[in-house]
C-alpha cells in the first residue's frame, strides 16, 4: 500500500463507511523517535483524536469508535497509567462542550466496575450531557476488552437460561449481540490501525467479522484529516461481499 502522505486523493471519490473504528497506536514510538518523553506522545495523540473527530463529522461518518484504553493497559507502569487517566480527564473537561455544540453523542463501552470514581463520573457526565444529540456518535472504548465483553455476554445469557427466562435453543447471533456492549451500535465498516501493526489487539472481535481493515504505517500523533481521507478512499475501493461471491461481469454483446 502506498504511504498516505504520498497518495493523491480524489475529492470526488465516494466515502460510504458509516461506522469507522480506530486503534490509535504508536504514541510512545512517535515520542521515542523524536527523543521526547512518552507523555508528549500521548499528549500529541489527544490532538490527533480531536482532528479525527472533526474529520469524521466533515466526512459524514455516523459512528466513530476509538480504542482509548484496553483492559490490558492497566498492566503498564503506574506513572504511565496515571498520565493516561489525566489526559482522558483533560480531554473530557476541555472538549466536551465542543462535542456537545457539534451535536456529537458520546457513548462509552467497556467495564465500569472498579474504575476510579472521578473517571467514572466524567464518563457518565459525557454520556448524559450528549444523550439527545443526533450527529456523530463517538464511541469511546475505555477499560474495554473484546474477550471479556464476549464472556460477559455469555454469562448474561447463561443466567437467563438458568432462571428459566430463556430457552437455550433460541440463542442465536442476534440474541448474543443484544448482550454485547455495542448492542444498539452497527458493526464497523472500516477498522483503521496506525503504527504499522496488523492485529486487532482484543478490539471488537465479534463486531469486526466483516469489517474492512486499513493498516497505516504512521504513528497515531501524525494522524490527521488527510490520512483519514486516505483510509476512507481505500475503503471505498473495496468490494464487500460478506462471504458471498462477486457479481459476474456483464456479458459483452457482439456487434450485430
Amino acid at each position: 500500500m502506498s504511504s498516505p502522505s504520498k497518495i493523491l486523493l480524489d475529492p470526488m471519490a465516494p466515502r460510504s463507511a458509516s461506522h469507522v473504528a480506530i486503534i490509535m497506536d504508536g504514541n510512545g514510538r512517535w515520542a521515542q523517535a523524536r527523543g521526547l518523553p512518552r507523555f508528549e506522545g500521548h499528549r500529541r495523540g489527544v490532538e490527533a483524536l480531536r482532528k479525527a473527530v472533526r474529520a469524521a463529522i466533515e466526512f459524514g461518518v455516523a459512528y466513530l469508535t476509538i480504542y482509548s484504553f484496553s483492559t490490558e493497559n492497566w498492566n503498564r507502569p503506574p506513572d504511565e497509567v496515571s498520565m493516561l487517566m489525566a489526559l482522558l480527564k483533560r480531554f473530557i473537561r476541555n472538549d466536551l462542550a465542543e462535542l456537545h455544540a457539534n451535536d456529537v453523542r458520546v457513548r462509552v463501552i467497556g467495564g465500569r466496575a472498579g474504575l476510579p470514581s472521578d473517571i467514572a463520573a466524567l464518563l457518565a457526565e459525557a454520556e448524559e450531557l450528549t444523550r439527545a444529540n443526533g450527529g456523530l456518535t463517538l464511541v469511546v472504548a475505555f477499560n474495554y476488552g473484546a474477550r471479556q465483553e464476549i464472556v460477559e455476554a455469555a454469562r448474561s445469557l447463561a443466567r437467563l437460561a438458568a432462571a428459566g427466562a430463556l430457552d437455550p435453543a433460541s440463542i442465536d447471533a442476534r440474541a448474543f449481540e443484544a448482550e454485547l456492549d455495542t448492542a444498539d451500535i452497527p458493526d464497523p465498516d472500516l477498522i483503521i490501525r496506525t503504527s504499522g501493526e496488523q492485529r486487532l489487539s482484543n478490539f471488537l472481535l465479534w463486531q469486526a467479522a466483516y469489517a474492512e481493515f486499513v493498516f497505516l504505517p504512521i504513528h497515531w500523533p501524525d494522524f490527521d484529516k488527510s490520512v483519514f481521507e486516505f483510509a476512507l478512499d481505500e475503503y471505498s475501493a473495496r468490494e464487500r461481499r460478506y462471504g458471498g461471491a462477486s457479481a459476474p461481469p456483464a456479458p459483452i454483446k457482439s456487434a450485430s
